[in-house]
């Protein structure tokens, strides 16, 4: 094994210990050496959580000598472990720390090594697409939905991206259309979100028309805060580089050289979309996400953007990314609270309710 840490020992099958069946066939155990122990450190992360993660994930035995690692466990997962491992290595030799989102992305990025493009052989290993900003450094996706996403923003002008919360797909978004303002791809950024009410009652609000709509758009304003430094944005928000825009005041422009996100698509009307992609302009990308389970129109109303999705699946140069509750990143729990409700909403219609 050339990369680090490195394989320190022949891969060794385990001596049979009374009955096996199938599932405990093909055991194995391999050791693996870290030549940094600071950066194995990072890896293994405080008290070993990272390594007690994968642990669980993949359900194999990981021991600590030193700067030795000893992993038992089924074949495949034991090769996934080292790879996952591999992979987390190189990120420390960065400098990077690790959440457990990143450990999460770096499984899943193992397990598609060796499945993609397997006819390249060995040394050609996939890998997840990234992006990155002057801020934040390379951001690469944590799961397939992910890695699929960012490639479909980097193929097309216009993107749909339909999920639950914490998937990560307005976050995205915002770091995607930051690398193409600082790639000097993109003139402005144009943000937007339909108010809670379909009506868009923002003349009742205190304030400007920024001062209106910021309780709306404030998860795209953090998203924004983690990839661009605070007085950057502030002067953009000032010159016009970044522009908050509620969605009722697009009508009768043309946006050219700009990437114009639009978050929580879920609550427009079907006019009100028709409207908003018409307004792409010359050197313009648009970027759409919303959670077609959380629609707050009136009953009866047709969501703008689930109608959108199905009228342009097959027109050239729109891209469609699909996020369910197994690629949520935000937390492990709001997975679980996520995939339970989806289960509630399965059953409910199983029952013609």
């Amino acid at each position: 094994m050339n990369s680090s840490p490195r394989a320190a020992a022949a891969d060794a099958t385990l001596p049979p210990s009374g009955p096996r069946g199938p599932e405990q066939r093909g055991l194995q155990e391999m050791t693996l050496a870290f030549d940094d122990n600071k950066r194995a450190a990072i890896v293994l992360g405080q008290y070993d959580q990272n390594l007690a993660h994968i642990e669980r994930r993949l359900n194999v035995i990981a021991a600590v000598n030193g700067n030795h690692l000893t992993l038992k466990g089924s074949r495949d997962a034991v090769d996934r472990a080292r790879r996952t491992l591999d992979m987390l290595y190189e990120q420390a030799k960065a400098g990077r720390s690790f959440t457990t989102g990143d450990v999460d992305g770096a499984l899943q990025e193992a397990a598609l090594q060796g499945q993609l493009f397997p006819s390249r052989g060995e040394g050609a290993k996939p890998s997840f697409e990234q992006i990155a900003t002057r801020k934040r450094g390379p951001v690469k996706a944590r799961n397939a939905a992910q890695d699929a996403y960012l490639r479909a923003l980097k193929r097309n002008e216009l993107v749909f991206a339909e999920g639950p919360a914490g998937t990560g797909k307005t976050w995205l978004a915002v770091g995607h259309a930051v690398q193409l303002m600082e790639q000097g791809q993109a003139e402005r950024l144009i943000l937007s979100r339909p108010a809670v009410e379909a009506g868009e009652r923002l003349g009742f609000l205190p304030g400007d028309m920024k001062e209106k709509v910021d309780p709306y758009l404030r998860p795209i304003y953090d998203a924004l805060h983690d990839f661009m430094e605070g007085r950057i944005i502030e002067r953009g928000l000032q010159t016009g580089q970044i522009e908050v825009a509620p969605l009722a005041f697009m009508r009768g422009r043309t946006l050219s050289n700009a990437v114009i996100l639009l978050d929580e698509a879920q609550n427009t009307t079907s006019m009100q979309m028709k409207m908003f992609l018409t307004r792409l302009g010359e050197g313009s990308r648009m970027i759409v996400t919303g959670d077609p389970t959380q629609i707050d129109l009136p009953p009866g109303q047709k969501s703008g953007l689930t109608e959108a999705v199905s009228l342009l699946s097959t027109v050239e140069g729109v891209g469609h990314a699909a996020f369910g509750h197994a690629d949520v990143v935000r937390h492990d729990l709001v997975r679980r609270i996520v995939k339970a409700y989806e289960d509630a909403g399965g059953a409910h219609q199983a029952r013609g309710g």
